[in-house]
């Protein structure tokens, strides 16, 4: 992971990937972002990095190969390091079960990933305006 990131995209869907790269690009995203195909080397960008190469969002799928986006979600509320970070869950599930388990285990956002391209396009602008420019982004760990 580099240096400074503000997103750490985890999709292993090439083309729901590109689609969503495509739509940050639209929408003028310039902050850094890093891509994880997979569970587990999403938790290795996290957990390799040095703490101030953190992001400063997780944009997270549920449906991972090797480690599913939950067992991810877990990972990161578990670590005193990454607890605080926010994790916005987007996904294709409209299960209510996926719903509420993501909420249960502490994820700030559930968001279903549009069919139509110009509502995604919408979607990824409202999500980076208010996680990446409105909110005031708290501790990127647990005071000690």
């Amino acid at each position: 992971m580099p240096n400074r990131t503000d997103v750490l995209l985890v999709e292993d869907n090439p083309d729901d990937m590109a689609l969503i790269l495509r739509a940050f690009r639209l929408n003028g995203l310039t902050h850094p972002v890093v891509i994880a195909r997979d569970g587990v080397e999403a938790l290795d960008c996290l957990f390799g990095c040095d703490v101030q190469a953190l992001p400063r969002l997780v944009v997270l799928d549920l449906k991972l190969p090797r480690l599913d986006g939950m067992g991810v979600l877990k990972a990161i509320r578990a670590n005193p390091r990454t607890c605080l970070i926010p994790v916005l869950i987007l996904t294709s599930s409209v299960l209510d079960d996926d719903l509420a388990a993501c909420y249960t285990l502490g994820a700030n956002s559930y968001l279903v990933k549009p069919i139509d391209f110009s509502r995604l396009v919408a979607t990824v602008a409202s999500m980076m305006d208010y996680w990446l420019t409105l909110n005031q982004n708290g501790p990127t760990r647990v005071p000690a």
